[in-house]
Formats: structure tokens, sequence, C-alpha cells
């Protein structure tokens, strides 16, 4: 395994878990819908006890894809995770809100009441996807950051990469194409939650109200992603020479990566295809609950493709608005090959991991929620 090819297969599995990550917002999604999905406090608890199996998945995918950032891209884990702290504490702020309310609106003594924490839940179902997705399209249109790696001989200060102004990663929604993506996957996570609820709650007036919403959160989400999509494909991208690393402006970046990455392309038509014929179908046939699952492996499909536009075939995927120079590709952030080699053996034990998680997910799954649980929850 050649250098070059740990930082790809390394990129690979990063991307993987970011679209794993962005799979698993459904959690976020169904939460912003719970005073839609529910008419009474018994309907509101059958969707939080939907996402409340799930949400430590989401969390953990959250702290693993950052892990995985840091170990193989340490140069990008400093410079987005630590000069863009604000942004990153906000959304880590808001999944704390999250546990909080899980853990503590049903319990004896509340004195806020369940609807307060309902409400954090809420507040954690529109912040993290929409400021998640703000985050991942500076992968297309850059930040504001600074490296001079010949920091690292500074004594007192041996930091090599900071942020060029005072508003350490906020500035990202100053920009309204990064606040478009966001917003597409805010709608995004919506429709994944209302497939899952419908598929995990037995609940009819719920489910016929999830595919009201379907219909009403996909329109949104199509004119967001297709307008993104369209506009970074035409918009000039940011490549680099592998011979002498030298960064530089190109024209039409992303669709010279779509016709060149062809096979990728293709996956992504497939993706985009599960994700359709998923809210199609779910529509059109009330006794279809199944969506759920075509609509997870096109957003996987989907998204993976798009974070690898980003990053191979020589772009930059993080790039600087503030010194070309400074933008960072897997060449110039990578770890030392011995560390993308030595944990490139520990990454054949993921799909053991994978297949526990489907095992442990099948478990929770094997009974659907309905008033009856809540029912026995309220006797006991």
């Amino acid at each position: 395994m050649s250098y070059i090819f740990l930082q790809h297969y390394w990129w690979l599995l990063v991307s993987l878990l970011g679209a794993l990550l962005v799979f698993l917002m459904f959690v976020q999604g169904a939460n912003s819908l719970i005073f839609s999905l529910g008419r009474n406090p018994q309907e509101y608890r059958m969707v939080v006890n939907s996402t409340g199996r799930k949400w430590e998945i989401t969390f953990t995918t959250l702290v693993t894809f950052g892990g995985a950032f840091f170990a193989s891209f340490p140069l990008f884990y400093s410079t987005s995770f630590g000069g863009a702290y604000w942004l990153w504490m906000v959304i880590l702020f808001s999944f704390v809100l999250q546990a909080v309310s899980y853990e503590f609106q049903n319990k004896n003594g509340n004195l806020l009441g369940a609807k307060t924490f309902q409400w954090f839940l809420i507040i954690n179902g529109i912040l993290g996807p929409l400021l998640l997705g703000g985050a991942v399209a500076t992968f297309f249109d850059g930040s504001n950051f600074l490296i001079d790696k010949m920091n690292i001989t500074e004594g007192l200060q041996p930091v090599i990469s900071r942020w060029a102004n005072a508003s350490n990663g906020l500035d990202a929604l100053l920009d309204p194409w990064n606040l478009v993506f966001g917003f597409s996957v805010f709608f995004l996570a919506r429709i994944l939650g209302i497939l899952y609820v419908i598929n995990n709650v037995e609940h009819e007036e719920i489910r016929a109200r999830g595919r009201r919403q379907l219909l009403i959160n996909t329109v949104p989400f199509l004119i967001l992603f297709l307008s993104f999509l369209v506009r970074t494909l035409l918009k000039d991208g940011y490549a680099y020479d592998p011979v002498t690393g030298v960064i530089s402006m190109e024209a039409m970046k992303y669709l010279h990566n779509l016709l060149d990455m062809w096979y990728l392309t293709a996956i992504l038509l497939v993706g985009v295809a599960f994700l359709l014929f998923a809210i199609i179908k779910t529509v059109m046939n009330k006794d279809y609950i199944r969506g759920i699952w075509p609509a997870g492996i096109g957003v996987v499909l989907a998204v993976l493709v798009l974070l690898l536009y980003a990053g191979w075939n020589n772009t930059a995927y993080y790039p600087s608005n503030v010194d070309l120079q400074s933008s960072l590709t897997i060449a110039n952030s990578c770890s030392s090959e011995f560390t993308l080699g030595a944990m490139a053996v520990v990454s054949l034990f993921i799909p053991f991991v994978l297949a526990y998680i489907v095992y442990v997910w099948r478990a929770m799954d094997s009974k659907k929620i309905d008033s009856e649980e809540i029912e026995q929850e309220d006797a006991y």
C-alpha cells in the first residue's frame, strides 16, 4: 500500500463516516417534528421514545467522525475543530441539550415540565443538521484560515494554523450558499426522520401525518439541494498539483470531478434514485412503511460521493479564502505513512463493528412503538 493509496483510502473512510452521520441525523429530523407528528402528550412521547432508541448511535458517529479526522488528517482537525471552535461548540451544545432532554423530561420532580425538554429536542433537531450542513459546505466554499508550518519551530506558540478573524467559524454562516446547503441537510434530516417514525411507530394517525409532512419537506429539500449542486458544479474549484503541491483555481473543477470519476457519478445517481423511490412509494402506498431503508442507502451513497468529489482527483477539500496556498488537501494534511498504514490494519475490524450495530438495531426495533408501551410506562 503506497502513501498515496493510504491517503485516498482514509479519505474514503472519513467520507463514509460523514455519510453515515448524515443518515443518522434522522433522529434530529424526527425531533424537529415532534409537535407536527403528534397531537397530544402520548403521541409526543411515542415519537420521542422512537428516536430515543437511536440518539446515542448518532452522537457516537459524530465523535467517531471527529476522531477519524484527528487520526488521519490532523491538520484539518487542528484547523477546523481548533480554529472554528465557536461553530463546533454550538453544534456540541445542541447535542448536550438533546442528551439532557432524553434523560430528564419524564423524571419525577421535573420542575420544567416535559414540554420544555421536548423543545430542547426541537432546538437540537434544527441546529444540529443546519450547522453540520453549513460546516460541510465549507469543503466546497472555503473558510477563513491561515497555515504556516514554520510556526512549529516557535517555542512560545508552536501553532501552525489559526483563524483569520475573531468569529472562529461563525463566519461560515454569513455565506448564503453554506446556509443553502445547511437547510437542505435540515430538510433531508426531516425526510429521513419521517420515514423512520413511519417505520418504527405503530400509530395510523402519526403515519398519516408523516406522509403529509413528507411532501411538505421534500419540495424545499429538492430546490435547495439542486440549487447548491448546480452552482457548485459550475463554479471555480480548488485544484492542486500532485507533484509541486501548488494550489490553483480551476474553472468548473467539481464538474470535471463528476466527469472524470464517472463511476462515482453513477453511484450518486443510484443514491438519488433510492431516496426518491422511498419518498414516492411511501406517499403513494399507505401500507408501505419500510422507506427508511432505501432512503438510508441512497443518502449514504449520495453524501459519500459528494465528499469524495471534495477530496479526490487532486482537489483541495478544505480551501482557504484568505490564502490559497493554505488550503488543505489529502496530501498536505494527512498523518505519516506509518500512522495511516497502522490504522489501515485496525480499520479491517470495521465490518465487525457494523455487524454488531445492525444486530443491536434489530434487537431494539424488534417491537414497534405503540400506545400500549406508553401506557405501561405511565403505570410504572
